[in-house]
């Protein structure tokens, strides 16, 4: 893999967030926090969003070496992860969205094609995982897809679709 492809399938995913998050902005705060019945796991919209924000948190400090060593117990673990009640509204699941983002294109900057074909090592409670990075970041990326449709699915149930998502909208309007 190339550093050029890996980045195009992250601007991509960053291109496809903004829609579902435009979409998002247009739901009540009723809608965002309304149980849902969808099957997905999470019990909101809201809870969602965070589940996706979360992953991407955790793909970058994991890419920054973070869990490189094995963190202190179980606890230590379960405090890496971002909470819904942290994110009471809309506005503060964005404004920590929009830190993340920068975060991660400022780190996707930094990949030479040498760390992207070489591994990646964490620790998570009970495992050490190793990967050759670029795999390990396309993972992750089809990880963010499958939590955006699943947004994507509430949203349009609220009559507020993110519109088409493709790849190939995505070329074409960067073309």
């Amino acid at each position: 893999m190339k550093i050029d492809e890996i980045r195009l399938l992250y601007d991509y995913n960053d291109w496809a967030n903004a829609h579902l998050l435009a979409a998002c902005a247009r739901v009540t705060p009723e809608q965002y926090a309304a149980p849902t019945s969808c099957g997905n796991g999470y019990e909101t919209l809201r809870a969602t969003m965070v589940h996706l924000l979360d992953s991407i948190w955790q793909t970058r400090i994991t890419l920054q070496g973070y869990y490189k060593e094995p963190l202190a117990d179980q606890a230590a673990y379960d405090a890496t992860e971002l909470h819904d009640d942290a994110f009471p509204t809309f506005a503060a699941l964005q404004e920590r969205w929009m830190t993340e983002h920068r975060e991660m294109q400022a780190y996707l900057d930094t990949l030479t094609e040498e760390t992207l074909n070489g591994m990646i090592r964490y620790v998570i409670p009970g495992f050490v995982r190793e990967y050759v990075m670029w795999h390990w970041l396309l993972d992750n990326f089809i990880h963010f897809t499958r939590h955006r449709s699943e947004a994507a699915t509430l949203l349009v149930g609220y009559g507020q679709s993110p519109g088409d998502l493709e790849f190939t909208l995505f070329l074409n309007e960067r073309a």
